[in-house]
């Protein structure tokens, strides 16, 4: 995330759209509270910024949103990748999949974002808030900035444990913020090949190494290399020393995770000063957008 001081940010947890899945009153509670813990682990700044749940401004979400998709012609979301991708089993479709990257536009443009980081993954979706807000523009007059990508073309795949794009889809991922006997279980199960422990190994074949290589210095990078090269060293001694790295490299981000994570009026108070902020902007566009329409 750009750290220039002349930007704000708006850090939103998308608990609406998690419920297109996450049926579960305790799952959904639970990752919105990891999320939250996880972004004021890593420091993000709630005072400049604006960080809040989607849910708790859901009536200016939800109402741009019906106003937007009475806008948006059915063959844009029928080609949307997030319901293409499930088109070939509409029984398991709902709705609110369909319309999910209306929600999305409305997301965005409520708060007039000019830049909207992505991966080259939802390129697609953001250009469809781009045209939904364009056809509100045409149709009711000048209202809503056209939000524009901004992808950072330097940004890697990174492997999940099972040597796939790593996912939280896939559950292939690796949880930084898990108890350390838990932790070093998910890193003991990255997959590896059978090359037995004395002969040289592929470090460039190996996702234990892409994954030691993405956290270490270039120096320890280049030592793991060796190890890898030089035979003798088994892929467990790998999987040991990216466990001990994770620990070593987030160690205070661990800390105040689950600083959050125990202490719920804390970040409770975070995310409700961050929603008071974002519902005096959503309430003002909502009652242009309403003048605009004739309401």
């Amino acid at each position: 995330m750009s750290k220039n001081e002349a930007n704000t940010s708006f850090l939103f947890i998308a608990d609406l759209h998690s419920l297109t899945t996450i049926k579960d009153p305790q799952t959904l509670r639970q990752n919105t509270s990891a999320i939250a813990a996880a972004w004021l682990a890593f420091g993000f700044d709630t005072d400049r910024n604006y960080f809040y749940r989607q849910s708790r401004v859901a009536e200016f979400h939800t109402e741009l949103a019906w106003y937007l998709q009475c806008l948006t012609p059915f063959p844009m979301l029928a080609n949307a990748l997030s319901f293409k991708d499930k088109a070939d089993k509409l029984a398991d479709v709902n709705a609110g999949l369909f319309t999910y990257p209306v929600l999305q536009a409305a997301d965005i443009v409520l708060y007039d974002a000019e830049f909207v980081p992505v991966g080259k993954d939802q390129k697609q979706h953001l250009e469809m808030s781009k045209d939904m807000a364009a056809a509100f523009n045409r149709t009711y007059g000048q209202t809503f900035v056209l939000p524009e990508p901004k992808i950072d073309e330097t940004v890697m795949v990174i492997p999940g444990i099972d040597g796939r794009k790593m996912s939280k889809s896939l559950n292939n991922y690796i949880d930084i913020f898990l108890p350390e006997k838990e932790l070093r279980k998910a890193v003991m199960k990255i997959v590896s090949d059978s090359t037995p422990l004395e002969l040289p190994k592929k470090p460039d074949d190996d996702v234990t190494f892409k994954l030691y290589a993405l956290l270490a210095s270039a120096e320890q990078t280049e030592a793991m290399r060796q190890n890898y090269l030089a035979g003798g060293y088994g892929f467990g001694a790998a999987k040991q020393a990216l466990y001990e790295l994770i620990l070593t490299n987030f160690a205070t981000e661990r800390r105040i995770f689950d600083y959050y994570m125990a202490n719920e009026t804390a970040l409770e108070a975070k995310l409700q000063a961050g929603e008071a902020k974002a519902r005096v902007i959503a309430q003002k566009k909502i009652e242009e957008v309403r003048a605009k329409i004739g309401f």
